[in-house]
């Protein structure tokens, strides 16, 4: 694919992502319902290499039950106390969510084929991503609501100190995910990588990325990755760890591919309605991909 081409299909990415992470009200189904009985959620790809993007599909089991509305509907699940990992599992994205931590567990690339996909097979992106809180901070916890529609995914929880959120979306690059946290103090975050990732300084925008270090090919892109924060500091770094302090209405998110490198001035400071104010709308210089990058340290 022409650079012409990737920015293009980047652009249409982001704009997708800014429009689906307002999910539609008015289709939302009684507490704990599912408008199509749960399931696999199939994927939507036959298997065989395409010149088209791949729609995204989350499917999620909480509790023991898999959920997977229709296209175009929605599922919604309230007031869920839950006692063991939440497991989603998306055509390009999978990842579960450990609600002993509130943390986020092998968030990995499927490698499913797409014109925009930066790995063949499965790939653990972050081994962990994690909000370090205390006992009481982590009390009572539960699952306030859940809502999921097609390729975006909103999970809030409740404790007996605060609320958490995560929003996800199940696509090959972009700004596909990002934790907030709203328990009135600063909460440390820590990232860690998976196997054979690691962060890097990347010579082209001076801004830290990370990936695997292998050029892209006819199957696939460079693989590029990049911390998004807002209302938050980066306390440490090294070749496969980062620690944040995120101050309460904060967030940590994750980009992924073209948005990771391009050259934005970053996120403002802002702790409500974020996403809408800080769209670049494909507006920005994307550079040339990172030649051999050295692992920080």
């Amino acid at each position: 694919m022409t650079l012409s081409a990737r920015r293009t299909a980047g652009r249409l990415a982001t704009a997708a992502l800014a429009v689906a992470l307002t999910l539609t009200p008015g289709i939302a189904l009684a507490s704990g319902g599912d408008d199509s009985g749960g399931g696999d959620s199939g994927g939507g790809d036959s298997g065989a290499a395409t010149v088209t993007a791949t729609a995204g599909d989350f499917a999620v089991t909480v509790e023991g039950r898999s959920y997977n509305p229709a296209v175009g509907r929605e599922t919604r699940l309230k007031d869920v106390v839950p006692t063991r990992p939440i497991a989603v599992r998306g055509v390009h994205v999978g990842f579960t969510v450990d609600p002993a931590t509130l943390g986020v567990l092998d968030y990995s690339l499927t490698g499913a084929p797409d014109p925009q996909r930066m790995v063949t097979s499965p790939t653990v992106v972050f081994a962990s991503k994690v909000p370090t809180l205390s006992a009481a901070q982590l009390r009572n916890v539960r699952l306030t609501e859940l809502r999921l529609q097609d390729d975006v995914l909103v999970v809030t929880f409740t404790t007996a100190a605060g609320k958490f959120k995560i929003q996800a979306k199940d696509a090959p690059q972009g700004g596909v995910f990002q934790m907030e946290q709203e328990f009135g103090v600063p909460v440390e975050f820590v990232h860690t990588l998976g196997s054979g990732l690691f962060y890097f300084v990347n010579g082209f925008t001076g801004k830290v990325n990370f990936g695997d270090g292998l050029s892209g090919d006819d199957t696939h892109q460079m693989l590029l990755g990049k911390d998004s924060p807002q209302v938050a500091t980066k306390t440490y770094q090294d070749g496969t760890t980062t620690r944040w302090t995120v101050q309460s209405g904060g967030r940590l998110g994750g980009v992924l591919g073209e948005d990771a490198i391009e050259l934005s001035a970053g996120a403002t400071n802002c702790t409500s309605d974020c996403q809408a104010r800080n769209r670049i709308q494909g507006s920005l210089t994307v550079p040339s991909d990172p030649t051999d990058p050295t692992p920080i340290g």
